[in-house]
């Protein structure tokens, strides 16, 4: 029976965990609100309802607050923390290309340029979805078939997003989707250094002497 704990693996090295504080609960809160509105008005609720118009408002509202937070929130909130730069994104993607570690503990910069977008096009959504209530606008085929195509837009950017989340998750041995639940960011990775392999040898000596 092995009975070394989690920490101390079988192939000798140790499995460290650093876990960092990085989303506070007003962006959680948005986050999982935004995914509320935005999920019901495009796969339950009808085109034309009155909750459809209230959650497209919800979800511009949100968008607005959060835009707001960017500038005011703690640290990993702020847009200054990770802007996505074109420094910053072509810096992020060579990394991946050459398979070396670009560990960001906020947004990661392609991760940023698409939550940026996903913004965006709420608020386009909000907008569009307004002016087909008035009177300037009520009946436009065209404004109708946009708002159709940005909400089909962002459904995608979503999609894309989450998968992103699957993929980096594996990639940097960190929970995303977890994280955004908790706040919290544990990052797991094999630590190799004289002190760790001291302590799995300490471990075996002691298991062989049982």
């Amino acid at each position: 029976m092995n009975r070394f704990p989690e920490s101390f693996p079988a192939v000798g090295n140790v499995i460290s965990v650093r876990a960092v504080p990085v989303w506070d609960r007003f962006i959680r809160v948005f986050h999982w609100s935004l995914v509320a509105c935005v999920m019901i008005n495009f796969f339950v609720v009808d085109d034309g309802e009155i909750l459809h118009r209230w959650l497209g408002y919800t979800a511009s509202i949100l968008v607005c607050a959060r835009v707001i937070w960017g500038f005011i929130g703690p640290r990993h909130a702020r847009f200054a923390d990770f802007f996505p730069t074109p420094t910053r994104v072509r810096t992020h993607l060579a990394a991946l290309r050459a398979g070396t570690k670009d560990h960001h503990d906020g947004h990661n910069p392609a991760g940023a340029l698409v939550m940026l977008a996903m913004l965006a096009v709420v608020l386009a959504l909000g907008a569009t979805g307004f002016l087909q209530t008035t009177d300037a606008f009520w009946g436009e085929s065209w404004l109708q078939e946009l708002h159709e195509a940005l909400a089909a837009t962002l459904i995608g950017a979503a999609g894309l997003h989450a998968m992103a989340a699957i993929v980096m998750s594996h990639l940097e041995r960190t929970n995303l989707i977890k994280a955004m639940f908790t706040g919290i960011k544990e990052r797991r990775w094999v630590d190799e250094s004289q002190d760790a392999r001291s302590l799995v040898q300490q471990e075996q000596k002691g298991q062989t002497e049982l």
